[in-house]
């Protein structure tokens, strides 16, 4: 019997007379409804089946009167299914939700008021029953849609249901579709590619910030972050089972299309978290790859990017094997989703491939162009420091030029390098892109030769922002890249930018390693006439003074000096060619032990 029953919810326990008395609700006269909100054959049913069951009892009426659902839940709440409407993701639903409440109070509940904003119910109507009769009802509508896109909700207070206007009901409902529709038309214009996204992290509060702000670099509206203290992720799906089913009911509520989570998710749990959620799920790296894609400008910035991101996706293909089978459907290319799969991988493979060949071609021509500079004895300082520290802002302020310079994560990601003098002295300053926490080891090497054509600057000048909590976070996450990229021992000068915010470098709870620092402002010039002394001190004790004599039989060494350093002078002797130039630790490095032996200490 019960398979034939249409009733949804908690009908366990009930018995068939019950249910079969509820199943008439489905014929309740659909004209009188049509007309009325809640008619009284209607309201006395519903009365009379809660009495005789306890339970709650629910009935969705669409607007041409017709019951499409009947749901019981437990005497104290009801469970609410999905229905399918074809309406805009912003109108009301055509559906008015009316159930009852066995306790015999009338008032809806904040469940109730949840429900009626994820549902987009017509209106939401809570009727008190207490020994089969009713005690009153309230009415709850969504009137509008506010100017960041939340519905505006309004309600009746508890109803006498002698005096009930049907009519005024069922208006109210009419003006707020109406209102409702135009609200939706503007929203949807200006939201049609609009990312809505989620913010999800176990790390920190702090990582979930910083989060938030790179989303919204890459132009996603954060509309909730949720943060779960766990010391290992799950490996299924990252979080836990039951915060990943809150979080689908906050993505309904919020009408989300996009989760971004904190860390690096494996393609398993992107396409688990996908199902369960029922949106697009990206992780931090990914974020952070979409925004260097859309900053890239060069050809070589461009090729980098491509490169990081096929390197990243690679290892995730297999994790998207049924929805790579479902890209590869239609007759003639149906079948599994591996065979979609090795396509696809060979294709990734075979561009990495390329992509790094073009990548260490690039590589070629800057060594080229960065020994004629050499031996121009032009001297060079690279900006580097966290993401957004404030190292366009100097730059420009140093220069006088005008780098765009955005309060957003990696506002500069070509490397950027403009002429300046200090005390009449030329010299090559480079502004380069960012660092960050948990910034992906992919790109990371993508961008190495671009990031090590900056550290073979005489000088680094390590950009620190010195108003952030975080700063000596910062200063340590950007130190830890720069050792990684072999320039632990790199001359360098600190400079605490934003200083105007402080009362001084004391205020500063950390120190930088023996580096000299000075606080500076690109904001206001406050420093900036120290730092150029510092960096000069730097540079200057930066290059070395070497002197060789090459034999007239090495002529090839000679010519390899020549494209190394600044050549200071040059004579002829009986030995050989004497060679006095200044040189870089790079580059004395480079020599090495080769050269020792035509060394010759200066007279």
């Amino acid at each position: 019997m019960n398979e034939e029953i249409k009733i949804k919810g908690n009908i366990a326990g009930i018995r068939n007379a019950v249910l079969q008395d509820m199943e008439k609700l489905f014929a309740m006269d659909m004209e009188l409804l049509r007309h009325e909100f809640v008619s009284q054959p209607l309201l006395t049913a519903l009365c009379d089946l809660t009495a005789r069951c306890n339970r709650e009892v629910m009935v969705y009426v669409a607007r041409d009167g017709l019951v499409l659902e009947v749901i019981v839940g437990q005497n104290d709440r009801v469970d609410l299914p999905e229905i399918q409407v074809r309406r805009g993701k912003r109108r009301l639903s055509g559906i008015r939700c009316i159930h009852t409440h066995p306790s015999g109070g009338a008032g809806l509940s904040e469940i109730d008021l949840q429900a009626l904003r994820r549902m987009r119910f017509d209106a939401m109507a809570s009727i008190g029953v207490y020994e089969g009769a009713a005690t009153g009802m309230e009415v709850a509508y969504l009137e509008d849609i506010d100017a960041a896109g939340e519905y505006v909700l309004s309600r009746t207070g508890v109803l006498d249901l002698a005096n009930l206007s049907q009519d005024a009901l069922l208006n109210v409902i009419e003006a707020n579709d109406a209102r409702i529709l135009q609200a939706a038309r503007i929203l949807t214009s200006q939201e049609s590619t609009e990312e809505r996204a989620i913010l999800v992290g176990i790390d920190s509060e702090e990582s979930l910030d910083e989060l938030e702000r790179l989303a919204d670099t890459a132009g996603a509206v954060v509309l909730e972050k949720f943060f779960q203290n766990k010391a290992l992720p799950d490996p299924a799906l990252f979080i836990g089972r039951g915060k990943v089913g809150d979080l689908a009911l906050v993505r309904q509520l919020r009408e989300a299309n996009l989760f971004i989570f904190d860390d690096e998710l494996s393609g398993a749990q992107i396409r688990n978290l996908e199902q369960e959620l029922g949106c697009k799920v990206i992780d931090r790296t990914t974020l952070i790859l979409d925004i260097f894609a859309g900053r890239a400008t060069s050809r070589e910035g461009r090729l980098q990017v491509e490169l990081a991101q096929y390197k990243y996706r690679y290892p995730r293909l297999t994790g998207a094997g049924s929805a790579l089978s479902r890209l590869a459907g239609g007759i003639g290319t149906r079948g599994p989703g591996e065979s979609k799969l090795e396509v696809d991988r060979r294709y990734i493979r075979r561009r990495i491939n390329d992509l790094e060949k073009e990548v260490r071609e690039l590589e070629k021509q800057r060594t080229v162009r960065r020994q004629r500079r050499i031996r121009t004895g032009i001297a060079t300082a690279a900006l580097v420091g966290y993401t957004n520290a404030g190292k366009s802002s100097l730059l420009n302020a140093l220069s006088g030029s005008d780098v765009l310079a955005e309060d957003k994560l990696f506002a500069t990601l070509d490397p950027i390098t403009r002429r300046i003098s200090i005390e009449g002295r030329p010299v090559l300053l480079t502004d380069t892109v960012g660092f960050i926490k948990k910034l992906p080891h992919d790109l990371v090497s993508a961008f190495r030769s671009t990031l090590e054509e900056a550290l073979h600057a005489d000088v680094l000048l390590h950009v620190v922002d010195v108003s952030s909590p975080e700063a000596y976070e910062q200063y340590r996450v950007a130190e830890d890249v720069l050792d990684s990229l072999g320039a632990k021992d790199a001359p360098r000068v600190v400079a605490l930018n934003k200083a105007d915010a402080l009362q001084g470098v004391a205020d500063m709870p950390f120190d930088t390693a023996g580096a000299p620092r000075v606080a500076v402002s690109a904001l206001t010039g406050q420093g900036l006439e120290e730092l150029r002394r510092t960096v000069l001190q730097q540079l200057d004790s930066a290059l070395t003074e070497k002197e060789y004599v090459i034999p007239y039989d090495k002529s090839a060494l000679l010519s390899r000096l020549h494209g190394t350093g600044q050549v200071l002078a040059t004579d002829y002797r009986d030995e050989g060619t004497y060679i006095k130039l200044q040189l870089d630790r790079d580059n004395i490095a480079r020599l090495g032990q080769e050269y020792a032996q035509y060394e010759r200490p200066p007279v």
